[in-house]
């Protein structure tokens, strides 16, 4: 006896078939075998026009210029590639690399303009709920690039129409990061969250993954403020208080999830930043998931309610910022800053601003730090070292904040999951690299996600190995960029360490994690997307 779900598919299947008949492309069944047909789909097909995509397949790329290698001919001469692009299915690369297409033969070129369907739907504007296939396969995908086209700075088309030039070499990614913003700047700046933060954008509200027009005052006092460089905070002690209390709220009950991180979390980051009076103002927390989110959003510009919220966000956070305490990062902000004329946005940096800038970036945080708690709780060995770390910080005295051995789980759950998974700048000017040129407005990907765990050329590229980074030259590796490099490095990454790492002292220092939801492989290779949401711990007394 048929059902009506039965019948539905059978009337599915063949409008499908009817379509393919008059369309000539193949119908695959179930086990991805053409089926054959008659009729029309027979005949052989028409060429395809260069830069144009196959009825039902993906867009080919534009054809772009055809680059000698380097060192042969002039490389400043340009030429265009004059053979329309043409794949066949014995052509067409099989598994995840098939998303890319190359504009011309191999040979031609080791620069290539090709299509990325698989490594960025929308390069630069990370989506809220990632398919957890979509960044294995990004990788994968720039894995054969790299190994067909070689580690030249590959020149590749989204399915969105956006050209990229992505960097496959790390020799590439040290000129990245050392490039001025004259050369290389965001443009507009690209919003992320992170850890700490660094570079605001234009109406500084979210930190920037990429560099932008930051005028020197606000960078100098961000870096005091912030205490750029040292691995504990001069206000270390009232910061350390703070979370201690807060952390409560994480062991209260038998188990820990992301909502009640967050409620902890984001209390301590208003007493850290604006002092204790913000602790329980839960409208500005409102506010500010609500510019959070609206930040995601973003296409051209704010809308009539965001900026309504924006602006009550930034009158009670100028309200808190002039009571705030010294041993506040707004009352140290305060006495840095001179005075503000608020209705000249150029006259000077507004401590208000940069206090708001500090609590959106520190929203990163509870992530993070659930993504430690629950890779520490897969391997035993390393809880019960970063246990006993915490045990013995209580007597450090002056040297309390510093916990080495839990900073580098941290860094190394941010290496294996950064907040920042892609950086993007786009050029002011022609550059060149390897020995192509490349016109103004070009835009310029590090993947960074891609390089931080590259099995190629990083070892136990997928495995949780928190001792790597007890080397003293691993902070200056350029292949890991938790907090960037060069210029553009977070000034806040010290202090972000440093409050992750006590929220982790401070759970474990009476609680043993006993049982995780995901259950990860404490041998195997780690998956590559971790969902801070799906993440739940179950907590029990030492």
């Amino acid at each position: 006896m048929r059902t009506v779900q039965g019948a539905a598919l059978d009337g599915l299947k063949a409008r499908v078939r009817a379509l393919a008949e008059r369309t000539g492309l193949p119908v695959r069944s179930t086990r991805g075998a053409p089926r054959p047909h008659a009729g029309p789909a027979a005949r052989p097909r028409p060429t395809e026009r260069a830069g144009r995509a196959p009825r039902g397949g993906a867009p080919l790329a534009d054809p772009g210029p055809a680059v000698p290698p380097p060192g042969a001919g002039d490389p400043g001469r340009r030429t265009s590639v004059k053979e329309p692009l043409r794949r066949t299915s014995a052509d067409r690369p099989a598994g995840p690399a098939a998303a890319l297409a190359p504009s011309g033969p191999p040979a031609a070129a080791p620069t290539v303009l090709a299509t990325l369907g698989a490594l960025l739907t929308a390069a630069g504007r990370p989506r809220p709920r990632r398919r957890p296939g979509g960044v294995r396969a990004s990788a994968a995908a720039l894995r054969a690039l790299r190994a067909r086209h070689g580690d030249a700075p590959a020149l590749v088309r989204t399915r969105s129409g956006q050209t990229l030039l992505v960097l496959l070499d790390p020799q590439d990614l040290r000129r990245f990061y050392a490039e001025p913003v004259s050369v290389l700047a965001a443009d507009p700046p690209q919003k992320c969250r992170g850890l700490s933060t660094h570079e605001p954008g234009r109406d500084a509200d979210g930190p920037g993954c990429a560099r932008g027009e930051q005028r020197p005052e606000r960078r100098r006092m961000s870096a005091d403020v912030l205490a750029a460089g040292l691995p504990v905070h001069p206000a270390a002690g009232p910061i350390l208080n703070v979370v201690a209390e807060e952390a409560r709220h994480l062991t209260a009950t038998g188990t820990l999830e992301l909502v009640r991180a967050r409620h902890a979390v984001n209390r301590a980051a208003r007493r850290i930043v604006l002092g204790d009076p913000a602790a329980d103002d839960d409208e500005l927390a409102g506010w500010l998931t609500q510019l959070r989110a609206e930040d995601g959003r973003l296409r051209g510009g704010r809308t009539r309610a965001a900026r309504s919220v924006h602006d009550k966000a930034r009158a009670r956070v100028r309200e808190y910022v002039r009571h705030a305490g010294d041993d506040t990062l707004a009352g140290r902000a305060a006495r840095h800053a001179g005075p503000v004329d608020t209705t000249d946005p150029d006259g000077g940096v507004d401590p208000a601003d940069e206090a708001r800038l500090w609590l959106l970036a520190m929203d990163a945080v509870p992530d993070t730090l659930l993504r430690t708690l629950l890779l520490l709780g897969a391997h035993p060995c390393e809880q019960d070292a970063a246990a006993a770390e915490a045990a013995a910080e209580v007597a450090a005295g002056r040297a309390r904040g510093e916990l080495p051995r839990l900073r580098a789980c941290v860094r190394e759950s941010l290496r294996l999951y950064p907040v920042v998974p892609d950086l993007i700048r786009v050029t002011r000017g022609e550059t060149e690299w390897r020995g192509v040129r490349h016109p103004a407005g070009t835009a310029v990907l590090l993947p960074a996600a891609f390089h931080q765990r590259d099995p190629e050329r990083v070892p136990a590229a997928h495995v949780f190995v928190p001792g790597r980074w007890k080397n003293p030259g691993a902070d200056r590796d350029i292949r890991m960029a938790p907090f960037s490099h060069g210029g553009g490095r977070c000034p806040g990454d010290q202090l972000g360490l440093m409050i992750t790492a006590a929220f982790c002292a401070e759970v474990l220092r009476g609680h043993r994690i006993t049982g995780t939801r995901p259950v990860l492989d404490p041998v195997g290779p780690l998956p590559v997307t971790l969902d801070p949401r799906g993440v739940r711990l179950t907590l029990t007394h030492r």
